[in-house]
């Protein structure tokens, strides 16, 4: 059974940074594609990031040059820099497989991200 622990969510004002962390127990990333997705009230889920297995990242438009994905595979973690943060960012972090439809079906908790002066 996968387990999924985001952490690193918070208040930030626009322009300012956060560090998104997702431990992963119960299976091995090293040969996974790996996202982080975010679900902003009354929207669906949307991928933002992602990491092929080979270690290639891969983003939305709307986080292109703001966010960087990251990973260690010795810790079975993934990791989400975000910078110049908008209050369009709020919304509620997850990680998992990418892309959706090959997600595990059990999500983490999230981590709450409000951007807002």
């Amino acid at each position: 059974q996968v387990q999924l622990v985001e952490s690193g969510g918070g208040l930030a004002q626009p322009g300012g940074s956060l560090l998104l962390s997702c431990s992963i127990s119960g299976g091995g990333i090293s040969r996974l594609s790996m996202g982080w997705y975010r679900q902003a009230p009354g929207k669906q889920r949307e991928l933002i990031a992602g990491m092929t297995a080979d270690g290639s990242p891969n983003y939305q438009d709307t986080v292109k040059g703001r966010f960087t994905m990251s990973r260690d595979v010795v810790k079975n973690m993934v990791f989400l820099q975000m910078n110049n943060l908008k209050p369009e960012d709020t919304a509620v972090y997850y990680c998992n497989k990418a892309p959706l439809i090959r997600a595990w079906t059990s999500w983490g908790q999230g981590t709450q991200v409000t951007v807002s002066s």
